[in-house]
């Protein structure tokens, strides 16, 4: 891999703008279907740098396409810059301090995540202007992966289709391929609509919504008994029909996201969740709506890509740390708790550590989580790698995860992803056998069981109203 000193010096030469463009996705902190700063800020950058954008891809306004070159191979990054609600926090600081109350934040390191895709696109555009590579690399803008699955929705627009292989990361606390699978996700509102009525002059009137919900929730709590292991179902009232304990709640709602090893186990177990849902309706004489909200699917693997960008990995020299970040790792360490702390996510070190609080390791335990990358990997071959942005035990949702996200912690990570992929692009996109490779495994791995979009007909990406 002779290119790889090539590629980390492009990025190198860039790294100022890289990391101002980090810092103020940052700032931004929008959140899913919400990200119109964001996305103009990289679409902008993005066509500054000789590249064609498209926009409102999939009916998403803050979903686009960024393309340089022509032909094949076709190489796509993915970038992703939504932030979650109720994270707002200081940058760089070792305890819980809001910026705003109640605010957004990056606490999954997005504004990483999508910088360090861009700054990858670019390596590969130069690189390719440099040493007259042909092909076509795109930036894919993908918007709600934290909630509303943005990438189901572009694979359904079939934005991926003529797409020959895919990559993209994720700020984590170590550095790694990310073999392993994910779980497949169907995310639907219940819609509950009773009779309000005075709670004391005339109960015997009233047909409670919120009395509906709640038997709902005791329903599902106790199906959960009887669901394969490796599912989980998790909920949240979005809506308890009012303030006032003396009226009967017309309506309430509540959102179920049901998680399942594939697509037709995930659809299979939300059957069943309609079921307790229509039982609730029954026993409540209330009515319930249905209304999807977004979904997911399990990861399709590719060996042949996740060992080129581990040839990366070992190729690309990683960061290393100074004494200040040293300490404030061992601060930011001191606030987790003790679950957290004993919590690593990988065995075997591979011998690069910022302390012994953030690490870099050679394999991943088995993940309950879900992406909306698993869609993409059904439709093209797809790797993923994970660099160290955050200390070891960092929950990714939280205080410490936005804090750290915002320091130059975060920022080495995000180069080294970068660098990373880009190197592992170039690497694929001059080896065409390989490129056959990757492909053949793909085909062989979905053979018995083609692509099923886990977004339902007629479903439209953005807020359920």
């Amino acid at each position: 891999m002779d290119h790889a000193k090539t590629i980390a010096s492009y990025i190198d030469a860039k790294q100022d703008q890289f990391i101002q463009m980090s810092d103020d996705l940052w700032e931004f902190a929008e959140t899913a279907f919400e990200e119109v700063e964001s996305a103009h800020y990289i679409t902008s950058s993005l066509e500054q740098e000789g590249f064609t954008v498209t926009r409102g891809i999939a009916g998403m306004s803050t979903a686009f396409v960024a393309e340089y070159g022509s032909g094949e191979p076709v190489v796509a990054f993915l970038g992703e810059y939504d932030a979650l609600e109720g994270l707002s926090q200081e940058r760089g600081a070792t305890e819980h301090q809001p910026i705003v109350q109640g605010g957004s934040g990056h606490g999954c390191g997005h504004n990483l995540l999508g910088t360090g895709s861009y700054a990858a696109a670019i390596a590969v555009k130069t690189y390719m202007e440099e040493h007259g590579l042909e092909g076509t690399v795109r930036y894919y803008g993908c918007p709600a992966e934290e909630s509303g699955d943005g990438k189901a929705f572009m694979v359904k627009a079939g934005v991926f289709d003529d797409v020959d292989f895919a990559l993209c990361w994720h700020p984590a606390p170590v550095n790694s391929v990310l073999r392993l699978n994910v779980l497949a996700v169907q995310q639907v509102f219940f819609r509950f609509k009773g009779q309000s009525a005075h709670a004391a002059a005339s109960p015997h009137l009233g047909r409670s919504a919120l009395d509906a919900v709640e038997l709902m929730n005791v329903g599902v709590n106790y199906l959960r008994e009887h669901i394969v292991q490796n599912a989980r179902l998790h909920y949240a009232v979005t809506n308890t029909g009012g303030n006032a304990p003396n009226v009967v709640q017309s309506e309430a709602e509540v959102l179920y996201l049901v998680r399942a090893s594939n697509v037709k186990e995930a659809h299979e177990i939300f059957e069943r969740v309609k079921n307790v849902a229509e039982g609730a309706a029954q026993m409540t004489e209330t009515e319930v709506e249905v209304h999807f909200d977004s979904g997911s699917s399990d990861l399709v693997r590719n060996d042949t890509l996740d060992d080129a960008i581990q040839a990366s990995l070992d190729m690309i020299e990683p960061p290393t740390y100074s004494e200040d970040e040293r300490a404030f790792a061992e601060t930011i360490r001191s606030t987790l708790s003790e679950a957290e702390q004993n919590t690593y996510w990988a065995n075997g070190l591979d011998g690069h550590t910022l302390t012994d609080f953030i690490v870099g390791r050679d394999q991943i335990h088995e993940q309950t989580g879900s992406t909306d990358v698993a869609d993409v990997s059904w439709v093209t071959p797809t790797t993923q790698c994970l660099t160290t942005c955050f200390v070891n035990g960092t929950s990714l949702h939280s205080w410490q995860a936005v804090s750290q996200g915002g320091t130059s912690i975060g920022h080495k990570g995000m180069l080294y992803a970068g660098k990373v992929m880009a190197a592992a692009a170039i690497d694929v996109m001059q080896d065409q056998e390989k490129l056959e490779k990757a492909k053949e495994e793909l085909q062989q791995r979905t053979a018995k069981q083609g692509y099923i979009s886990p977004i339902g007909d007629g479903a439209k990406p953005g807020p359920v109203i």
